[in-house]
């Protein structure tokens, strides 16, 4: 395999990475941000990034090439779960794809991968690690299989999500009907425990990834995400919104728990005309929160945005008086860092890895029981009452951000774990041990 000449920052040789990203929305939920800021900061270290990936493609840097493997589609947003037209099927993949969905499970992951391992086959030569965000499909043992190491980021395991999912289930045929359409958590987990390196972001992930996915804790680390503090800043010129609140959500992902924060909402509704909500997603036509949001008289109260550049989402976070994140169980929570960094007071759940990231409860963020209305109703009307105090929460959470997490930082503790996965160091020696701050950390 061709490697590069000259030397790197560590020492070694630049590497040359395939990013896979199976689905990147640009905007709106954490792996298209993932794959966009790493890329960048993979780059700005000297090393070279390829990104594989699959509809809706990420947004990428310039000097990051991105090689479209486009799929049906099936889950676009015009037409969600839509059943493709045979004279759509152009090859073995496309038929893997559909059969698959006809199946009732999501078939994006599994598809992808084939995908990957197909276009990788002639190109074998040119990377020396592929690097998966979150696939975990039967194409990276195929990878593996003729010789490019493979590493896997997992953010945390999907099995989490189908436990929520079913827990909330309204009767027999929607629990039926989730447990066929999560059947590809199967793989993820037979694929997760047979790669020889995994990479995850939080110690809660950790300890999830450990039990769901069976997955050696010696074959894992620690590498949180990041936020870049220069750009996710407080804006000067806006001035906060009184009654503005700003949540970022999957509007019908039941482990986002927009339904306790539309709940709260209308409890607060009837002390506070001001109260407006604003979701930055995308909202579902007769979805279960739209239908929430009418049975609770909030239509003139919550405004979902979508698909809108980053500078308006940190004028966002400026104008609002409080961010939320509502969430059942998070992995890590980009959002949360990201309403951090802008000086954004934060009201939050401990649910999953949340208390780790945002830190302690009254100093950096302030926190309250996953699924519990009431309580988050109660804490969003002392924190509204409270501006000062909630505004000094705010400026400590920014400084909590700045103090531990850039995507720099994220990139040269990911690339100390290629450099374990290709057998250039010991992990032991890798920094990317950290303990994350608030959290159990780990020693792997």
């Amino acid at each position: 395999m061709q490697t590069p000449a000259s030397t790197g920052a560590d020492g070694f040789a630049p590497l040359r990475i395939a990013l896979l990203a199976y689905r990147g929305k640009p905007h709106v939920g954490g792996q298209g941000v993932y794959v966009r800021q790493l890329a960048k900061a993979l780059v700005d270290l000297g090393h070279s990034v390829e990104v594989l990936g699959g509809q809706p493609y990420p947004e990428l840097p310039d000097g990051v090439p991105l090689v479209e493997l486009p799929s049906l589609d099936i889950y676009n947003d015009q037409f969600p779960a839509r059943m493709p037209g045979w004279w759509e099927i152009d090859d073995w993949k496309d038929f893997v794809e559909l059969m698959t969905f006809s199946a009732g499970q999501f078939p994006e992951p599994l598809a992808f991968s084939m995908r990957a391992w197909d276009h990788l086959r002639g190109r074998t030569g040119d990377f020396d690690i592929v690097h998966d965000n979150q696939t975990l499909g039967y194409g990276l043992l195929l990878i593996e299989r003729m010789g490019l190491p493979v590493l896997a980021t997992v953010h945390h395991p999907i099995t989490v999500d189908r436990r929520l999912e079913m827990s909330h289930a309204p009767n027999w045929y929607k629990r039926w009907s989730l447990g066929r359409w999560y059947g590809f958590t199967k793989m993820q987990t037979r694929v997760a425990k047979r790669l020889q390196r995994v990479v995850t972001v939080s110690s809660n992930s950790f300890k999830d990834i450990v039990a769901d996915h069976e997955v050696d804790p010696d074959n894992m680390a620690i590498v949180p995400v990041g936020v870049d503090p220069d750009v996710f800043e407080p804006l000067a010129e806006i001035e906060r919104i009184p009654g503005r609140l700003v949540t970022t959500a999957s509007a019908d992902v039941t482990m986002k728990g927009l339904k306790y924060l539309l709940e709260a909402m209308a409890k607060l509704r009837t002390e506070r005309d001001d109260l407006h909500l604003v979701v930055i997603g995308k909202e579902k036509p007769g979805g279960a929160s739209s239908k929430a949001i009418e049975a609770l008289g909030l239509r003139d109260h919550v405004e979902f945005v979508t698909g809108v550049p980053e500078r308006r989402i940190i004028e966002l976070y400026s104008e609002a008086q409080l961010a939320v994140v509502p969430s059942l169980y998070e992995g890590f929570s980009l959002p949360a860092i990201e309403a951090m960094a802008c000086g954004c007071p934060l009201v939050a759940t401990t649910g999953g890895a949340i208390p780790e990231v945002v830190g302690a409860d009254n100093e950096t963020a302030m926190l309250v029981p996953p699924g519990d209305s009431d309580a988050l109703a109660a804490r969003l009307r002392g924190a509204l009452d409270d501006p000062e105090g909630s505004a000094a929460i705010g400026l400590a959470g920014r400084e909590r951000v700045k103090d531990n997490w850039s995507w720099r930082h994220t990139a040269e503790r990911t690339v100390q774990q290629y450099r374990v996965r290709l057998g250039q160091i010991d992990a032991s020696d890798a920094a990317s041990g950290v303990t994350v701050p608030g959290g159990a950390g780990s020693t792997h």
